[in-house]
């Protein structure tokens, strides 16, 4: 009788890492520069302060401050409307040559085996909010980032009007003042650069192996990986 080899732990966290490894490491990314980002802030809101004779905030105090919600939120926002606008734009344009763009031929879709999603099998209303749930998602996340940029954006403004001995100004007119646009113009320009960036440069350079290229020997009006 053939006995069941166990797992060593190991071989547990190998396979967990090939099937997460890139989730696993853009995390790990994500929260060290995050990290920098409330150090390095920190550090130079309080030098503001200090400077106009106030003082510091300690590190849980600066997570409610105007510095923070509006630095991070103001770039989290421009990051989840590039994606959503960009999930949304490849369902009908096209570019040619350019990895990132759908064929111009009609292909059957490719389908591995394995369960059917539940709102697929549930039918009717769920499988067509399933159809669409990550532009959905998408724009939830960039309008909850963009509330949360406006508010932080807001209360930061009236921190330095309060340092510099200036009456504070209301959240509408914040909002349609130019402050708060021209944080937002600044990082939606330059999402959709990048985004046109890879979208061109896919046309004629490789990275070997990478889902985001197409083939090395692959010529350049081929389009899609």
């Amino acid at each position: 009788m053939p006995f069941a080899l166990e797992r060593s732990p190991d071989a547990t966290r190998t396979h967990l890492f090939r099937r997460n490894g890139l989730s696993l490491v853009l995390a790990a990314i994500f929260l060290v520069f995050l990290l920098g980002q409330i150090l390095a802030g920190h550090a130079a809101w309080n030098e503001e302060l200090l400077r106009e004779g106030r003082a510091p905030l300690d590190l849980l105090a600066y997570f409610d401050s105007g510095h923070f919600l509006s630095a991070t939120f103001e770039n989290w926002e421009s990051e989840f409307l590039q994606m959503g606008m960009y999930v949304l734009l490849t369902v009908w344009l096209r570019q040619l040559g350019s990895a990132e763009s759908r064929g111009f031929e009609d292909e059957p879709e490719q389908i591995d085996p394995g369960p059917t999603p539940w709102p697929v099998r549930k039918g009717g209303l769920w499988r067509r909010l399933y159809s669409h749930s990550l532009t959905i998602a998408f724009l939830v996340l960039f309008l909850a980032s963009f509330v949360l940029h406006g508010y932080g954006s807001w209360r930061h403004e009236n921190d330095e009007r309060s340092l510099q001995g200036r009456a504070p100004v209301a959240l509408s007119d914040h909002m349609l003042g130019s402050t708060f646009w021209f944080e937002s113009f600044q990082n939606w320009q330059s999402e959709f650069l990048a985004v046109l960036s890879i979208v061109v440069l896919s046309i004629f350079l490789r990275e070997d192996r990478s889902p985001e290229s197409k083939p090395t020997q692959a010529p350049h009006r081929q389009t899609g990986t």
